[in-house]
């Protein structure tokens, strides 16, 4: 359960009971009372829609980081940008732009960008606001590597289970066919991926990536997956703003959420739950145009 303490304050002297502030909570933790704002609920989203409403900047949310946005390496304006005003065609030429980069240069990424990427992840939505995402930061090719290790030694271990025909078989027959999946459409490709590791040095995980953000979540959110990856997206586009290159890489959330102690490595609580892995670098490739994607699904329902 997402503790609501309320922080919400208003300044008296600066209210002028426009009302505007209490018609949008959404929690009906303020009331108009002789023709001022008050805090009279016991719970608070700490979304502050109050703070962005108000006329005259008489309220404030104290849950709430006042350096949100106050970034390392770009400015970003407080005022709140309207409805319609950005353009639309160019917010979808960067998101069709975004590609997942599996050729990275050798060059490091800043501590900073990695942090302003992460802040970046928290302007994302969440369900009733509960904000319960984590981040957790692999700034150097060293640690990318610790991580790439741990995910390969937990893929071996996989793949001589699923080599064993009579336990897929055992499996199978007691409900449980995820080996002999697993078996069917990764024992190969996996196999070959971790030879390239062993043998030849080459890194067909995380791609050479020299760092890794981790997006997680604590229990207790309505929603933590939906949450953790529009975090996830926002960091995928933030990253490509600020010329980096990203990759999301599956394999190493499987083996996180299977294998308890690649989250001891890397110190994550065992609580939390791991839901994107990113891969993050400059780009070591340039494309030319937009490709499109699949054609759309589209279902109206009418009355």
């Amino acid at each position: 359960m997402v503790d609501r303490p309320v922080t919400t304050v208003i300044d008296r002297k600066r209210c002028i009971g426009c009302g505007e502030c209490v018609r949008v909570c959404p929690s009906q933790t303020l009331e108009l009372k002789d023709g001022k704002s008050v805090v009279t609920g016991a719970r608070s989203l700490g979304c502050g829609h109050c703070v962005a409403v108000c006329p005259v900047e008489a309220v404030r949310v104290e849950a709430l980081d006042p350096h949100s946005f106050r970034f390392h390496t770009f400015a970003c304006r407080t005022d709140w940008m309207p409805y319609g005003a950005f353009d639309a065609g160019e917010l979808v030429r960067l998101m069709a732009s975004r590609r997942s980069c599996r050729h990275f240069t050798g060059q490091p990424v800043p501590r900073p960008v990695l942090e302003d990427l992460v802040k970046i992840g928290a302007t994302a939505p969440s369900g009733t606001n509960s904000q319960g995402w984590t981040f957790t930061i692999l700034p150097s090719r060293a640690a990318v590597m610790k991580l790439g290790s741990a995910v390969g030694a937990f893929f071996k271990r996989l793949n001589r289970m699923a080599e064993n025909p009579l336990l897929r078989r055992g499996l199978r027959l007691i409900g449980r066919p995820e080996l002999a999946g697993y078996y069917r459409d990764y024992h190969q490709s996996v196999a070959e991926g971790l030879a390239d590791w062993e043998e030849r040095g080459r890194d067909r995980l995380l791609h050479g990536a020299p760092a890794v953000i981790i997006v997680g979540s604590i229990p207790g959110g309505s929603c933590p997956v939906e949450d953790a990856l529009l975090a996830t997206q926002n960091i995928l586009l933030g990253a490509h703003a600020l010329g980096l290159g990203t990759c999301l890489i599956g394999f190493a959330v499987s083996a996180m959420q299977k294998d308890g102690r690649i989250k001891d490595l890397l110190k994550i609580p065992r609580e939390e739950n791991v839901h994107a892995v990113i891969a993050v670098g400059h780009p070591a490739v340039a494309y030319q145009r937009l490709t499109g994607r699949k054609k759309v699904l589209s279902r109206f329902v009418e009355p």
